[in-house]
Formats: C-alpha cells, sequence, structure tokens
C-alpha cells in the first residue's frame, strides 16, 4: 500500500551570529488588531501584536515564511528576505467570508461516525510511530469531517487552529489546518505550525534531546542536508536507482475484468471449496487468474546500486537541485524500523527489524533544495516506505538543529 504524504513548508536560513530585529503593525479597517499571531513557518520564533497592533521578532539573517493570522480574517503568508529588509512592515487583514461554508459551519454532530473518523484522521495525520502515543491532540471538537463513502475519500476541516501537545518531543503546537484528504490510499495535508517548547525537569530535557536526534537521523531532512554538505554516505545513507515497471506476473485490467464477469454469471454453479491444479475450462481459468489479482501492480528493479550523489544532486546558479532521472531507494543504515512499521497492516507478517528504506518518487524535474536542507516546492515528488509511515508525530520545526542535542 503507498502512502502519500505530502509536506507543504517552505523555510530556508543562512547561518549567522548576527540577528535582525523585524518589525511591524497589523491592522484592520477599523484601526490597530491586538493578539494577531505572527510566527515564522515551523518554527519556533513568533510572537503577537501588542495593543497598537506592533511586533517585533528577532531572526537570523534569511529567507522565511512569515504567517501572519488572526480567527476571521484571511491569512497573510508573506515571502521574508532579511536581505531586503529596509523598514518595518505593514500588514492590512480582510475579513474572511469564505472560511467554511454552510456544510462545515453547521453544528457538528459528535457520534460514533464522528469518533470514527477522527480515529482515522488522527492515523493519516499524527501516525502510528512510536513516538504518536505521545501526540494528543487537545481540541479534537474543532476538526468537522466530511466522507464519501462511494468515493472513499475523507476530508478534514478545522474550525480553529489545533492544539497539539506533544510530551515525546518536548513541544506545545498550533497547528493551522488549511486541507487535509485521504483519497483511498493516498494523504496529503497542509497546514502552518508553530512550535513553543515545554517545561520540564533535568530529566525530561534529555529524553527529549534525545529523542529528537533520534527522530531527525535518518529523516528526509537529514538526507537533503547530507547531500548539501556531501556527506550522505559518511551519514548512513545509501543510494540505489531503481525503475517501476509493470509487473508481468499480474494479469491486466482487461483480463480481470473480463474473469470477473464470467466468474458472476457463474456464481449459482461454483464450487468453491474445489482446488483447481489444471484448469479444465474457461470458469477454471478465470478463478486461476483472479488469485492473481492480490500481486502488486508494478515491479521495482534496481538499476544502479550505491550511486554517487553526484547522479542525484548539482549545483547551479547558486541553487541546489534534487535530479532525478528514475526513483531513488534511500537506505538508513544506522537504524533499524520500528515493529510498528513492520505490523503496520493487518495481513503484515512479524519478521526481523531491517535498516530504513523509504522511495522518493519524482513528480517534477529537477527539484531545488533550499538551504535549510527542503524541497523548496515539496509536490514534486512523494514518499514510499519509511518516509510515510513517519506523519506528523516525528516532524520537527525547521529551525532545529542536531548540534543541540548534544550539548
Amino acid at each position: 500500500m503507498r502512502k502519500l504524504f505530502f509536506i507543504f513548508l517552505v523555510f530556508s536560513t543562512v547561518s549567522s551570529f548576527s540577528q535582525i530585529e523585524i518589525k511591524g503593525t497589523v491592522f484592520q479597517q477599523n484601526g490597530p488588531l491586538e493578539n494577531v499571531a505572527v510566527y515564522l513557518n515551523n518554527t519556533m520564533l513568533g510572537t503577537t501584536t501588542d495593543e497598537n497592533g506592533e511586533f517585533s521578532i528577532s531572526v537570523k539573517p534569511g529567507q522565511y515564511d512569515l504567517i501572519v493570522s488572526y480567527l476571521g480574517f484571511k491569512k497573510i503568508n508573506y515571502a521574508l528576505n532579511t536581505a531586503n529588509y529596509l523598514k518595518p512592515l505593514v500588514f492590512a487583514l480582510v475579513e474572511d467570508d469564505e472560511m467554511l461554508d454552510e456544510i462545515i459551519i453547521k453544528k457538528t454532530v459528535y457520534d460514533d461516525e464522528w469518533k470514527y473518523n477522527l480515529a482515522e484522521f488522527k492515523k493519516e495525520f499524527i501516525g502510528k510511530s512510536e513516538l504518536s502515543k505521545d501526540c494528543e491532540i487537545k481540541n479534537p471538537e474543532v476538526l468537522h469531517f466530511e466522507y464519501n463513502a462511494l468515493e472513499n475519500i475523507l476530508t478534514a476541516y478545522a474550525r480553529k487552529p489545533i492544539e497539539i501537545y506533544h510530551k515525546g518531543l518536548g513541544y506545545s503546537i498550533i497547528y493551522e489546518l488549511e486541507h487535509f484528504e485521504r483519497n483511498k490510499n493516498y494523504v496529503s495535508y497542509l497546514g502552518y505550525s508553530r512550535y513553543q517548547e515545554l517545561k520540564g525537569n533535568k530529566r525530561k530535557q534529555k529524553r527529549w534531546l534525545a529523542n529528537r536526534l533520534k527522530t531527525y537521523n535518518g529523516s528526509y531532512v537529514h538526507f537533503y542536508q547530507s547531500l548539501l554538505k556531501g556527506t550522505t554516505y559518511k551519514d548512513g545513507f545509501l543510494i540505489h536507482l531503481f525503475k517501476r515497471v509493470p509487473n508481468p506476473e499480474r494479469p491486466s485490467e482487461a483480463e480481470i475484468k473480463k474473469a470477473r464477469e464470467l466468474v458472476r454469471l457463474s456464481l449459482p454453479t461454483i464450487n468453491f471449496t474445489e482446488k483447481i491444479t489444471v484448469p479444465k475450462n474457461a470458469l477454471d481459468s478465470a478463478r486461476v487468474l483472479l488469485k492473481k489479482v492480490k500481486l502488486p501492480k508494478y515491479k521495482d528493479n534496481i538499476y544502479k546500486s550505491k550511486a554517487p550523489i553526484t547522479d542525484i544532486f548539482s549545483k547551479k546558479n547558486m541553487r541546489n537541485y534534487l535530479n532525478i532521472e528514475y526513483n531513488i531507494l534511500v537506505v538508513y543504515t544506522k537504524e533499524k524500523e520500528e515493529i510498528g512499521y513492520i505490523k503496520r497492516s493487518v495481513f503484515s507478517k512479524m519478521r526481523e527489524a531491517y535498516p530504513q528504506s523509504s522511495s522518493v518518487i519524482p513528480l517534477k524535474k529537477p527539484s531545488v533544495i533550499d538551504r535549510n536542507g527542503l524541497l523548496v516546492n515539496p509536490l514534486d515528488v512523494y514518499y514510499e516506505g519509511y518516509w510515510s509511515y513517519k506523519k506528523f508525530a516525528n516532524a520537527l520545526p525547521l529551525d532545529y538543529s542536531p548540534v543541540d542535542s548534544s550539548q
């Protein structure tokens, strides 16, 4: 089963010991607005406006997504480049008349169906990793769900920001959900998050630092940052290139449809307890063929093992590119899979844990990697395997530095 896991975040920084004070004012037609959230997307940097609508944030030189958010008003996503910052910023908020339509504004019924959909949402958004057990949504009542049974599509909406308490990583997170959809076996979500560190004793702090480092190691952020530093193999990553081709052992969709129709027409006379070793007629052949439906549609053929990073990564005109001609299989050798990943399906059998393997499937070529080690457009690829298993419960703020965990 493939899982589409999108992270819609753009953020880059430039290392520097200097700090720049970003100041500004937020107002609406009646004057300045107090308590407006102003923060750098998916970081621990943020504040709220005072009674005069003013704010101030100290940042390192670089490029950021500056979010200005206030309930009932359209959110502002401002591309902040400190190199172009010359004077205080001014933001005018406009009331949002299209926040949620009538079907969403109506009172949510917190019945068994809502509880079931909430459980499905948590599974696809928070995830099922070991850390997910310590990641709690504090205000689930703000969520509203729509389920299309015919298309098997689950959509989630949030009336207010989702409050997340992560006692496994030591963060309190405000997440503004913009989009969530599970379409059959694929999941995509979009949102803006602001992290704050929890307070705890030395024992908790030590555990949080260890968990953060473990979460970072082997992640796609770690992988992309290793490409930028040229330390990919040294850091424990192996790169294999593969092609995805139709599985010749699996019948075509036309053959499957024809076989199903023949079986359907013959249902009253079929003895399903009978084992067919050698087909004697067309119906026998159809039944044998349908047993192959569970075979995967495609096969992945490795065509280059331990490929050099120059096969997938390049620099041109001061920009970093992920050049994927086919697909990338990334194996992180320094850590094994979690048991939850091995038994993620009811059909999964227990086995020994292998090194963590993830596939990067390109949707657009090439992809730009920013200086922080993230794809500028995350929609350029989707992930399969271990990286798709690790969801929001295993997400770190983008200003997290693994150096901090050794202190």
